[in-house]
Order: structure tokens, then sequence, then C-alpha cells
């Protein structure tokens, strides 16, 4: 952030970051409806448990490039020697379960879309096809789970999905727009409500009416 800008932005943003104030500004919370982005998200919060996720962002190119731009089809035909060469990639971070968990993650993601169509489809019926808009003011505030993400949890876990604990699939949630948990100050709640997108000032999809918004 430049020096005297006063915008004011959810207080979990490290403001000394630029990558990380870009990432909020453009990226958090705003709906994704693109499948391929939908797993790049559940590949990378899953390769962040136990780290921060300013940690795996920062790697983020680099996972562009070793799991073939996220592609699921892709990932879902990576082999044991793909596996033993991403081990030895620096760029990612070298976890084996956690790369064994992408390669599997992406093989239930194709069976996800050919069941529903599409994982957009599935994965945001766990919010009635319309994001969650909460009212909070403080990093006090924000919750590490919710009823929805527990719900989704429990499914993924059940289709054969690794690494999707409540938290994980919390983190998605509000990653992808599923949740807005933008503060009530943050310049970009409000940008996001009215559907004025980074790039396109447009939704991907004709927006819905949010669930459960502020009271009056």
């Amino acid at each position: 952030m430049a020096k005297g800008d006063v915008t004011c932005r959810c207080p979990w943003v490290d403001l000394e970051k630029p990558d990380y104030v870009a990432y909020h500004d453009l990226e958090w919370g705003v709906p994704v409806h693109d499948d391929r982005r939908l797993f790049e998200f559940l590949t990378l919060e899953a390769a962040q448990a136990g780290l921060s996720w300013y940690t795996v962002l920062r790697k983020r190119e680099n996972y562009r490039a070793a799991f073939a731009g996220f592609d699921p089809a892709k990932v879902a035909r990576f082999d044991a020697g793909k596996v033993e060469r991403l081990m030895a990639d620096a760029g990612i971070i070298r976890n084996r379960a956690k790369i064994l968990a992408a390669v599997n993650n992406a093989k239930r993601f194709l069976e996800v879309q050919k069941e529903f169509g599409s994982f957009d489809a599935y994965i945001w019926g766990f919010v009635g096809g319309k994001p969650k808009v909460n009212a909070l003011r403080t990093k006090a505030d924000y919750t590490a789970t919710s009823a929805e993400s527990d719900a989704m949890s429990k499914d993924l876990k059940k289709r054969g999905f690794k690494f999707v604990g409540s938290t994980i699939c919390y983190a998605h949630m509000q990653a992808t727009g599923m949740v807005n948990d933008h503060v009530l100050a943050c310049f970009r709640r409000e940008a996001i409500l009215r559907g004025e997108f980074p790039g396109t000032g447009t939704p991907a999809r004709p927006a819905k009416k949010a669930s459960n918004p502020e009271p009056p």
C-alpha cells in the first residue's frame, strides 16, 4: 500500500506485503464459478494445511507451473514419476501427503463434475447457490469454520477428497466468495455486493441475492 493510502481493508491484511494486499483487493471474496479456478483454490488451500496462507500465496505461480495450470484432468494423470519430480521441486511445498492429495483430489474432482455437470454446481450448493454475507467488525469476529463448511467437509471426505477439513473448507468458501467475510468497514465488502469485480466490473454470472444479509 502506498504511503498515505488510508483505504480501509480487512484487519488480517499485512499492509507491508504488496502481494498480500493485491490478493485481498482483487480476489478474496469474489465469487468464483470457473471450475479450474475452484480446483486451484482447493489445491492451494490443501497445501496450506498447517502453514500460513501467505506462504502458499508466494508459491502460487510455481504451483501453477508444477500442477499443469491447475487443470484437474491433467493432474489426475500424474503418475509416481511425476510425484517424485514434484518432491524435488523447491518452488512448491514438498510434502508427499499433500502432493498425493492433489492428485487424488483431481480424480475426485472429475467424478463430481461428471455427477453434477460442473464442480461449481456441486460446491455452491452448500450455500444455496448464493454468497452468504456476514457482518464482521473486528478480527475477533472471524470464525474458522461454519455449519456450511462442516457439511462441505463431511461430504467431500465421503467422496474421497483429502485435506478437506472444515477449516480448509471455510477458507475455500472465503476465498471463492461463497462467503463474504470482508469486515463492514472494508472498501471491498460493498463493492463485491454490488458485483463490482476487478477487471470486468460485472459478476462471472448473474448475481443472486446474497443469503443472510446484515439486518438494516
